[in-house]
């Protein structure tokens, strides 16, 4: 059984975008993963199908209904379900590609697209929300995040990528940002591909590698360095 995850969203339509191309068009096309949007205002109830009010103690904007949401989950994802919920936030956690590969190890994922100011902290509680976030900015809606995350988890489920090393030593993989890359022509503009790279040598190669992502990442995300993740033996 592959990877399934459920997407609650009021923007359906936006479902599989980008997805239904290349790798993970194709990884969706073998059935290795599916997704499924569900459309949260089909769960409002009333003449207007109201999923949301204003927010309590006053403020700008509006907030998402805890019932109308509760309901859209609960519709998809009964209580031994055992993928995780995820609520698309930029308060959450920074997604990291290790949180992307234990998603990808799971049976996949409920997803929750946020819209207008929030959502109710209360649903956030009672169906156990993980809150996570694509960076530090904010979006119109969660949907783009949600977009974001299921590429990165996609790309990586087995059998996806040709070849498994394609993915092994890609930034954040080794704790480091990835070094560069070299292809002919050997001469372009006046700058040639780095010797060593050509020079048959394997060990060689590989240490180049290694000092090179170890200078990038020092330059230009120092909190991984200064965190101790250092390149894989």
């Amino acid at each position: 059984m592959g990877f399934h995850a459920t997407v609650l969203t009021l923007y359906p339509e936006m479902f599989p975008g980008h997805l239904g191309v290349s790798l993970a068009g194709r990884a969706l096309d073998r059935g290795d993963a599916t997704v499924e949007a569900v459309n949260i205002r089909d769960h409002a109830t009333g003449k207007h199908r109201n999923v949301d009010d204003t927010p309590a103690g006053g403020g700008a904007g509006m907030v998402l209904r805890p019932d109308v949401l509760a309901r859209a989950i609960d519709a998809v994802s009964s209580g031994d379900d055992p993928r995780p919920r995820i609520l698309m936030s930029p308060r959450g956690r920074p997604l990291t590609q290790a949180r992307v590969r234990d998603l990808a190890n799971g049976p996949g994922a409920v997803i929750v697209c946020g819209r207008f100011e929030g959502v109710d902290q209360r649903v956030i509680e009672a169906r156990n929300l993980e809150e996570i976030s694509i960076g530090d900015y904010v979006l119109s809606g969660g949907e783009p995040a949600a977009l974001i995350l299921l590429d990165a988890v996609i790309r990586v489920l087995p059998g996806v990528m040709g070849n498994a090393e394609s993915g092994a030593h890609e930034s954040f993989e080794t704790g480091l940002l990835e070094h560069p890359h070299y292809t002919r022509p050997q001469v372009f503009e006046g700058r040639e591909i780095p010797a060593v790279l050509t020079s048959g040598n394997h060990k060689a190669i590989e240490d180049w590698r290694q000092a090179q992502a170890l200078d990038l990442t020092r330059n230009r995300r120092p909190d991984l360095v200064d965190q101790g993740l250092k390149p894989k033996d």
